[in-house]
């Protein structure tokens, strides 16, 4: 069997499956989406894994695959990078394509528009200098200069976020920071003043007396 695609709701059924398959593809959609992954450790064999769109979270857990060299994470729930590279380093030795395009783990403009092309390129240096071995990420081949990059500067590209507690989180949200100072009255409450004053201009000053005459004053 070349290729078992199970969707929908169900888990990895491995009971009437031949257990020698090279690739699984288990892809969610809208409405019935699979968060379990029970079975897989019975496809010794397996070299491709597509999880797409499945609501995958940090909680991820793969046995160990020692033969898979494409795994597709694409539209999932992932946030934390760096837990997720340690146990692919660990459980997937000879991976070689990787794609978490759609992840909040992969920082770009498909995740949120305050993502820019520099936090992409921190990201994709972090994930080689964790996955070496990596030839293609995400849509692209990865490039000499890129693991080159990584080896020299991969570790410090990890992206580290304060941690803040949900009283703090509540304050924030119940005080709105404006850079106007405080009013004396409402917005609302407007007072005009109307008032007359006289102003003579001499026009010493001015350029325009260069070409004026006395007889034309």
């Amino acid at each position: 069997m070349s290729q078992n695609q199970l969707d929908g709701n169900r888990s990895l059924a491995v009971s009437s499956v031949e257990r020698v398959s090279q690739r699984i593809s288990l892809l969610g959609n809208p409405k019935h989406c699979s968060r379990s992954l029970e079975g897989l450790s019975s496809f010794h064999s397996l070299e491709e894994l597509i999880l797409d769109n499945n609501l995958l979270g940090d909680d991820l857990v793969l046995p160990g695959l020692p033969r898979l060299h494409t795994l597709t994470l694409n539209k999932n729930q992932i946030t934390d990078l760096e837990c997720l590279l340690d146990h692919l380093a660990e459980v997937t030795p000879a991976l070689e394509y990787l794609s978490l395009l759609g992840n909040v783990a992969c920082p770009n403009e498909l995740v949120s528009l305050e993502k820019d092309e520099e936090d992409y390129k921190r990201y994709r240096c972090f994930v080689l200098h964790k996955l070496p071995n990596l030839k293609f990420l995400d849509a692209q081949k990865v490039t000499k200069q890129e693991r080159e990059e990584a080896l020299v500067r991969g570790a410090f590209m990890k992206v580290v976020k304060p941690k803040v507690s949900s009283e703090e989180v509540a304050a924030s949200l119940e005080h709105h920071y404006t850079p106007l100072p405080s009013a004396s009255r409402e917005l609302t409450s407007h007072r005009g003043v109307l008032g007359k004053c006289r102003y003579v201009y001499y026009g010493k000053n001015s350029e325009g007396n260069r070409f004026i005459r006395d007889d034309q004053l």
